[in-house]
């Protein structure tokens, strides 16, 4: 808050851009939490744009892409996730009203009809990533336990259980008729889910 020589409250410039900007001034920051929108498919950027325009804080990560076409090719800028669009909000009702006007939004992803909040620290650290200009790349998510193949390399199409320990990627290769299996170490070999 800043104050005027007789002593009187003013606007600072962030109070006005808050209030130009939609967001609801008596929310604070520590209120919003970040959720993700399911969506049409290549809708992405312009339900980003209409939330915008609304107000709403919003986030659709990108990444540049080669598309060759028979006579041509071009650099074209994807989305990182196909499908989704990141906002912030304090999910109150005048937030999904908002969201749900907005056509090609499928919903809040979450189960159960209650919508999933996203840690912060998970949207900073991509927003870090893609900030630098550091190499990555798009990657599948994998849980403990769940059934991959692994691509590329000696032992392309070797498929087996994803197993996480203390860092250590490895997998599980069992034959069940014996209820018998091995392990081995696929840090640094490109697996899918199967």
């Amino acid at each position: 808050m800043q104050w005027d020589p007789e002593g009187e409250a003013m606007s600072s410039p962030n109070q006005s851009y808050e209030m130009e900007s939609g967001m609801n001034p008596f929310v604070s920051r520590e209120e919003l939490r970040w959720y993700v929108l399911h969506t049409k498919a290549r809708h992405e950027k312009a339900i980003e744009r209409r939330l915008r325009d609304q107000g709403m804080e919003t986030f659709v990560p990108t990444t540049v892409e080669v598309h060759r076409w028979s006579d041509r090719k071009k650099k074209v800028e994807v989305p990182l996730f196909s499908c989704y669009v990141f906002v912030r909000c304090a999910l109150s009702e005048k937030d999904r009203t908002l969201v749900y006007q907005v056509e090609s939004v499928h919903g809040f992803v979450g189960s159960r009809g209650s919508s999933l909040p996203i840690p912060d620290e998970q949207i900073e650290s991509i927003q870090k990533v893609l900030a630098q200009s550091a190499p990555w790349r798009s990657y599948p998510f994998l849980k403990a336990g769940q059934r991959v193949r692994i691509r590329g390399g000696a032992m392309d199409g070797v498929e087996g259980v994803f197993l996480s320990e203390n860092g250590d990627h490895s997998l599980i290769i069992s034959v069940d008729a014996i209820q018998r299996s091995m392990a081995v170490r696929i840090d640094g070999y490109d697996v899918e889910p199967v």
